[in-house]
């Protein structure tokens, strides 16, 4: 099966380059990311905090089937609507530090747009760590839920 978002890991560079083109206007992509109850929808997770704004933060919650539960938090550094999230990235008690998040959305058509996500870690064995889980099958399946939950929100 081939997946729709594509994932870039160049050897020896410090970064995942991710690129998916969804059938929704890009106000609705940028929406998903955005709004804490269409966050919960397509990631599975539970929003305790998520501040779209410059400067403004998140946390987020997410439980395995057997009841742990992971935290993930970050920093929002730049918001323009519609277009760029740049963020940083933080999963609690695990080894990948943290994360720098750049998140552009791409307006390809009135019914079509592009994400290009750009994750920097801070060391390539970091990133390769990362890479050792299930990172594109997981990506994959986030990206189309995002798809289903949002083509639903028209």
């Amino acid at each position: 099966m081939e997946f729709k978002t594509k994932v870039k890991a160049e050897n020896d560079k410090q970064e995942i380059l991710i690129t998916r083109e969804f059938d929704l206007p890009v106000e609705l992509l940028f929406k998903a990311y955005v709004v804490p109850e269409f966050v919960e929808q397509w990631m599975g997770t539970k929003v305790l905090k998520l501040e779209s704004k410059k400067h403004g933060s998140y946390q987020f919650e997410t439980t395995d089937p057997k009841g742990n539960k992971y935290g993930f938090n970050g920093v929002i550094h730049e918001f323009i609507p519609n277009q760029k999230i740049i963020r940083t990235f933080e999963m609690e008690y695990m080894s990948f530090g943290v994360q720098l998040e750049i998140l552009e959305f791409e307006k390809l058509t009135d019914d079509k747009s592009q994400l290009h996500k750009k994750v920097i870690y801070e060391s390539v064995s970091r990133r390769d760590e990362n890479l050792k889980l299930p990172f594109v099958q997981g990506i994959n399946m986030a990206h189309n839920k995002l798809q289903e939950v949002a083509k639903n929100l028209n």
